[in-house]
């Protein structure tokens, strides 16, 4: 009996040891949702997980480089490339997650032939995503951009724009509600989806699905051999979390593994 209990005390030592406890932070819609599932997959594994949710697409990776997040599960490789080349953190990427193609969105046509002659297009304001949403409309035929503009063109870039589109330039959390207003609005998934937009029912056109904006797990540079990101990236990347995603978003988010 004595040997069972020292044996039962030192699993349980051994547990505890293994046991730690990080904040992700996130964004709005699929990627805390997607999150929390998380979360449960690596409970028993012995990582507990606070999913922490922020409103914009610049406060997470601060909060990370600050270190007051271990983590974060929001953006995509240009975005973050973007953002180490400007702001200088220090961040890396450990994982991939999802694929969410960004959409077109309308109240005002049902097709993008439809489009109007001096339409207004509501595009995110951050370079990269506002970048994805010229390259798409480019894409379309609506719009040409210069050569050599990369991932990250601007409006100042576009060469032709035979329609003479205004673009106005907001804060990606904001586009739906430009929908009233503008002729179309081209929105990240995870901002249609927290304003109840289905990206495959009410977008009038998508993303292709060779889009090289695949999303990422972030740590900051010098932890990513800590053995919580082994398992954050196994949790992620497990069964029970694609089932979950294939389920819950109907192929308006793909997994990347």
């Amino acid at each position: 009996m004595l040997r069972l209990t020292t044996f039962v005390s030192a699993l349980a030592l051994s547990t505890a040891a293994m046991a730690e406890d990080i904040k992700v932070g996130v964004s709005p819609g699929e990627h805390g949702e997607i999150m929390e599932k998380v979360a449960e997959v690596a409970e028993p594994l012995g990582l507990t997980i606070e999913v922490i949710e922020f409103s914009d697409y610049v406060v997470p990776n601060q909060a990370l480089a600050d270190g007051d997040l271990d983590a974060n599960s929001f953006q995509h490789r240009p975005y973050l490339e973007n953002q180490m080349k400007d702001r200088g953190f220090e961040l890396v990427e450990v994982g991939t997650t999802i694929t969410t193609p960004m959409g077109i969105y309308s109240d005002k046509i049902e097709d993008m032939a439809d489009l109007r002659d001096g339409a207004q297009v509501a595009i995110p304001n951050d370079p990269t995503n506002g970048g994805r949403a010229l390259l798409i409309l480019q894409d379309l035929g609506i719009i040409t951009l210069a050569e050599g503009t990369g991932l990250v063109p601007s409006p100042l870039d576009i060469s032709e724009n035979p329609k003479g589109l205004q673009f106005l330039e907001l804060d990606a959390a904001q586009l739906p509600r430009t929908l009233a207003d503008a002729d179309i609005a081209v929105i990240n998934t995870n901002y249609a989806l927290a304003s109840g937009l289905s990206p495959k029912g009410d977008s009038i056109a998508m993303e292709q699905a060779d889009s090289p904006y695949v999303n990422i797990l972030v740590v900051q540079q010098g932890r990513e051999a800590e053995p919580w990101v082994k398992t954050l990236v196994e949790a992620y990347q497990s069964p029970e979390v694609k089932a979950f995603i294939d389920e819950k978003y109907d192929g308006a988010v793909i997994t990347s593994w």
